[in-house]
């Protein structure tokens, strides 16, 4: 019943749309308004689009843009076995969608809300980056620090989805970033060695975190919990995770749900500069999948 009453609501509106537009009494506001409409949509939609291909539900996509397709067919060849059973299925997309693409709808809502554009656009926050570059050197040093002496470590630097949910299950900490003080965390037998430290707002937020494990059954069997909690983390909110592999010593980055492997001092900074530092808006490329392909061909050439 869904289907059929979207199906005629969808007809009522383009046959409403062409009759606007052949009574010959169209002003020139009207248009601009209609072009305006169809930019915004189209803008959305590429939005849409873009963000999909980032996350696990672009194939749940593609798939349900097969079944619209053979749904079509089927109604022009007059299959109507196979086009009821599509059609009825088709009824209840909604709520499909819904449950199916329910993580990322989520996050999706949580960035636009929590993304300041104007600020980035306007270049009011270079004295905040210029805080976030000397933090994120300080990252580094402690990564390398701990990947010489073959200590595990999970550092989670927080962006704009905020994590305080995951921040509470350790300890409050608060403190200034510091190369020593987040060797010192993870050194073994300390209080505070197990878990996740979070980096939230410039500051060391809280130390020994629990993390939530990604369960994917792509995921390499060899990766521990280390990396399985990077990947989880990281695909729930928009964090970036610097892991440190207690048995090679190999220095890791977790970004949307993706394991950057064995990356070197030079590349690590490189990619936490690009994800953390908000550039004015009009000097920032968009991040292609040609670039993690370079970063992750970077961190294996030694």
């Amino acid at each position: 019943m869904l289907g059929k009453s979207f199906e005629n609501l969808n007809q009522q509106f383009i046959a409403e749309f062409i009759q606007k537009f052949t009574s010959g009494d169209v002003g020139l506001f009207t248009y601009l308004t209609t072009f305006l409409d169809l930019v915004i949509v189209l803008f959305i939609l590429i939005k849409a689009v873009t963000m999909l291909k980032r996350t696990r539900a672009w194939q749940l996509f593609k798939g349900l843009i097969v079944i619209i397709l053979i749904t079509l067919i089927s109604g022009v060849l007059n299959l109507t076995i196979l086009n009821f059973i599509l059609t009825s299925v088709m009824s209840y997309g909604a709520i499909m969608l819904l449950i199916v693409f329910q993580p990322e709808l989520r996050r999706g809502l949580e960035q636009l809300g929590t993304t300041n554009r104007i600020s980035r656009f306007l270049g009011i926050d270079q004295d905040l980056n210029a805080k976030k570059k000397e933090n994120i050197y300080k990252v580094a040093i402690a990564a390398v620090e701990l990947s010489k002496r073959k200590i595990g470590a999970l550092i989670v630097i927080e962006r704009d989805i905020k994590i305080q949910d995951v921040i509470s299950t350790g300890i409050v900490m608060n403190s200034e970033i510091s190369p020593q003080l987040l060797v010192n965390i993870f050194e073994p037998n300390t209080p505070l060695h197990d878990g996740a430290v979070i980096i939230s707002d410039n500051k060391i937020a809280a130390a020994s975190c629990m993390l939530p494990l990604a369960d994917d059954k792509d995921i390499a069997r060899e990766l521990g919990t280390r990396h399985r909690a990077a990947i989880g983390i990281s695909k729930e909110a928009d964090a970036l995770v610097v892991v440190v592999s207690e048995e090679t010593g190999r220095i890791s980055i977790a970004k949307d749900g993706t394991l950057i492997a064995d990356v070197r001092e030079d590349v690590l900074k490189k990619i936490l500069i690009k994800n953390l530092i908000n550039e004015p808006i009009h000097t920032t490329k968009l991040r292609k999948a040609e670039d993690v392909i370079k970063e992750k061909e970077e961190s294996q050439d030694k």
